[in-house]
């Protein structure tokens, strides 16, 4: 894992009495404290460290003079002028300049003794901070600053986490260590001499004032000049040979290179990415490979630039399919590339979600635990660049609940086409005739629907979330339940009644503070972008590989604004992603794509989640033998081992739920398995954070009247 941590003191207010960069409380040069394992990027009075194995050209900084520098960690294509360009912007209060490069990155800007740490739009590279020594420390991850403060956990938060995973309401800004706070996306955090702002630097629509129109053509180049530029920053980053490795084994009967190089702990090095993964990331792989310049290196072909790009193909042998094998066809046919070396991964039972329930510890929970092995293998095939299209279907698609805001704007003739089509994705019945005017309806109440009213409503309907099975999703259900301002997630149907009551009583709070009302189309689209992108991370913690690096462009702050511009009506037609990336692709000069492509299917994905519960059905029961969850009071045990060995026998049961309860049960154990803190100094705190271990339930809380 790596991450940057750092704090702003108030040690000019008080004297050298008070604590500074390695001082705490006393003014003793030999009570030190740093992370361990890190590297300082600036010293006293305010420190910044950058912690774990970052590449040299991923650490960044430039000076003005010694009062005013810029740290940015991660891949971003702005030069060194750029970078003090953005600075001086910084200083002036425009602190957007400093997010507008396109890349992946973290920036933190230090001003006299003003310091700002930007997150970015999505959710994927956050901003954690927390009260320490009358300041403020802050970091990109959370688990550092819990052990900071030896904090505890918050069981409010597993419990807004597990109850209404999307709905930022339910899960404000905290995390699940009690003191430790999150800063929300695209805002920033502003720290001065120990006192701390929370600033956004995006606009946000409003709900009475529809934003601007741009013209569908103009957006749409756009995203493809976004997606092009974020490509291009990772192909022309300087990239270093993977740390030094024990030697090849050499050949080994039933291994491949990619087999040896994941028993060495090393990627391919050079360029990758998925081939089989999607219209997202195919898009992305055939722009690498088109692009002017060098898209990498491929092991055993050589040190030369110029070489091709290793495109890998997951070919799931446990799940199979239909879709599945349409999917391998289409990558077999892209891969004909000259500029494209094809690499096909085969996956037996040892891949399937749930099959290894040992792994790292990851800063929070996510339900991308449960398929990290499954991920992992996938990616020990790829290169020490990899891109993925994780993303693209929450930046690109239309949320249902954008369906209202079109109503808002007055134009409903943009809603024939989506309605249409989810009425055939129903099936030929008599009920189909009546889903475009029960979509229709649904959207025109959503859109005469105060937020706050929203709210409520959904505090009062998750008290009964766990007394009735909700009915199996299929097309329509999902989309009327998603047409509305918030909703109970898949595992509040698990949940005690005390839990539900407590993230209850969190909304109704909510529902009653200020707040910049959005319009809930937007709203909700920007909450699910949010909620994949913490999963996302969690996922790129827990299947990591050693010396590699994932790309998500999709995620980037640049394409995240380029997508946001597309207009509504756009986005809700069917097939507009494909439709899009056609025409990001065209602009490139790309134009034959087999047939087919673009086409989407979940079904691979549920099947293979299906057959790994089936399969870890036993080591499951363990787990849920004892819960901590159960210790914590947010489950029954009994409950949950009933649900799992229904779904192990089929039972039409929501998979995604018991993946949420079985990654936070994973996370938990994890978590208390743990040995020794992320510091080390004489001035180290004395016990690593929940120490203790899981507090038990406090009494079922009050409703407000």
């Amino acid at each position: 894992m790596r991450w940057l941590v750092g704090w702003s003191s108030i040690a000019a207010r008080f004297g050298t009495g008070f604590a500074t960069a390695g001082a705490v409380g006393t003014d003793d040069e030999n009570a030190t404290l740093h992370p361990v394992g890190a590297q300082l990027l600036w010293g006293d009075p305010d420190p910044l460290w950058a912690v774990g194995d970052w590449r040299p050209d991923e650490v960044r900084v430039v000076a003005v003079d010694a009062d005013t520098r810029l740290a940015v960690l991660g891949c971003c294509a702005a030069d060194d002028d750029q970078l003090r360009v953005g600075l001086f912007a910084a200083r002036g209060g425009a602190m957007r300049h400093l997010t507008a490069w396109p890349g992946s990155y973290t920036a933190v800007a230090k001003v006299g003794r003003r310091i700002i740490v930007t997150g970015d739009l999505a959710g994927a590279r956050p901003v954690f901070h927390t009260p320490w020594a009358r300041g403020t420390a802050y970091a990109t991850a959370a688990l550092p600053l819990a052990d900071l403060i030896e904090a505890q956990l918050d069981i409010g938060h597993l419990a807004a986490l597990l109850a209404c995973p999307e709905t930022p309401e339910a899960l404000r800004d905290s995390t699940p260590y009690v003191g430790v706070k999150r800063v929300p996306p695209g805002h920033a955090l502003v720290l001065r001499e120990g006192s701390r702002e929370i600033t956004g630097y995006e606009p946000v629509a409003s709900l009475a004032v529809a934003a601007p129109q741009i013209d569908p053509d103009r957006a749409v180049d756009g995203v493809r000049d976004a997606l092009v530029e974020a490509v291009r920053a990772r192909l022309t980053a300087p990239r270093h040979a993977p740390e030094t490795l024990p030697p090849d084994p050499g050949p080994v009967p039933g291994m491949g290179p990619a087999e040896r190089r994941a028993a060495r702990g090393a990627p391919a090095p050079g360029i990758g990415a998925d081939l089989s993964g999607g219209s997202a990331s195919g898009t992305l792989a055939l722009l690498a490979a088109g692009l002017p310049g060098v898209p990498g290196t491929i092991l055993g072909h050589g040190t030369e630039a110029g070489e091709r790009l290793l495109a890998v193909t997951f070919n799931d042998l446990a799940t199979g399919g239909r879709d599945a094998e349409a999917e391998r066809a289409r990558a077999r046919a892209i891969a004909e590339n000259p500029r494209l070396h094809h690499v096909v991964v085969a996956a037996s039972e040892e891949a399937l979600p749930y099959a290894e329930l040992e792994g790292p510890l990851t800063d929070e929970p996510g339900p991308s635990l449960v398929t990290a092995e499954r991920n992992r293998r996938r990616l020990a095939a790829g290169s020490a660049d990899h891109f993925t299209g994780h993303g693209a279907r929450q930046v690109l698609d239309a949320h249902p609940a954008r369906l209202a805001d079109l109503l808002m704007d007055r134009r409903r003739r943009h809603l024939l086409r989506p309605v249409t089509a989810l009425a055939k994705a129903t099936g030929p019945s008599a009920g189909s005739l009546l889903v475009p005017l029960t979509v229709y309806r649904a959207a025109r109440k959503l859109a005469r629907t105060p937020y706050r009213a929203g709210l409520e409503s959904v505090a009062d309907r998750l008290l009964e979330a766990n007394r009735s099975a909700p009915a199996v999703n299929g097309p329509l259900s999902a989309s009327l339940a998603a047409l509305a301002w918030a909703r109970p997630g898949p595992a509040a149907r698990w949940l005690t009644g005390e839990a539900l009551a407590e993230v209850s009583v969190r909304l109704h709070q909510a529902a009653t503070r200020p707040t910049s009302v959005q319009r809930p189309g937007e709203a909700r689209a920007r909450a699910a972008l949010a909620r994949y992108a913490a999963d996302h991370r969690v996922l790129e913690q827990a299947a990591e590989v050693r010396s590699q690096r994932l790309h998500s462009p999709f995620l980037d702050n640049q394409v995240v604004r380029a997508c946001r511009d597309l207009p509504e009506s756009l986005r809700v037609q069917p097939g507009a992603r494909a439709a899009i990336l056609r025409t990001v692709l065209a602009g490139a000069g790309i134009h034959d794509l087999p047939p087919g492509w673009g086409a989407t299917s979940h079904a691979p994905a549920a099947a293979a989640g299906r057959a790994g519960l089936r399969a870890a059905l036993p080591e499951l029961m363990a787990l849920f033998d004892a819960p901590l969850l159960a210790d914590a009071g947010l489950i029954e045990a009994r409950v949950v081992r009933k649900a799992l060995r229904a779904a192990g026998e089929g039972d039409p049961i929501a998979l995604d739920g018991l993946a949420d309860l079985v990654s936070t049960e994973l996370w938990l154990r994890r978590l208390l398995a743990r040995r020794g803190t992320c510091w080390t100094g004489t001035a180290a705190p004395r016990q690593r954070a929940v120490a203790a271990g899981v507090p038990t339930r406090p009494t079922r809380p009050t409703l407000p009247a």
